[in-house]
C-alpha cells in the first residue's frame, strides 16, 4: 500500500475527531483501493457502535422509569448504563486512535 492509501486508510479511523460518519462514507465511495475501502467500512462500524450504545442507554432509562421496581433499582440501572456507555465509547475512541496509528506506521 502506498503512502496516499495508508494515509486515507488511517484517516478513516482518525475521523473520530472530525466527521465520524461522513468521512469514511466519502472515502469508501471515492477511493478505488480495496484495502482502503475495507478500512473505511471497519471505521464506519466503529463510529456507529457508540451511537448504538447511547440508544441502548435511552431504552434502559425508559424501561427503568416505566417499570414498577423500586427507585433504587431504577437508579442503579441508569447509573450502570451511563458507566457502560462511557466505557464502550472510551474503548472505541482509543481503538480508533490505535488502529489509525498502526496503519499509518505500518511498513509496506
Amino acid at each position: 500500500m502506498d503512502n496516499t492509501n495508508k494515509f486515507l486508510a488511517s484517516l478513516n479511523y482518525f475521523s473520530v475527531f472530525i466527521a465520524p460518519f461522513l468521512l469514511p462514507i466519502i472515502i469508501y465511495f471515492v477511493v478505488d483501493h480495496h484495502e482502503v475501502k475495507q478500512h473505511a467500512k471497519k471505521a464506519l462500524v466503529s463510529h456507529i457502535i457508540p451511537f448504538l450504545s447511547i440508544i441502548g442507554l435511552f431504552i434502559t432509562i425508559f424501561f427503568a422509569a416505566a417499570s414498577s421496581s423500586s427507585e433504587d433499582t431504577a437508579f442503579f440501572l441508569i447509573i450502570t448504563g451511563f458507566v457502560l456507555v462511557g466505557l464502550v465509547n472510551l474503548f472505541v475512541f482509543i481503538w480508533n486512535i490505535v488502529k489509525g496509528i498502526k496503519i499509518f506506521t505500518k511498513e509496506s
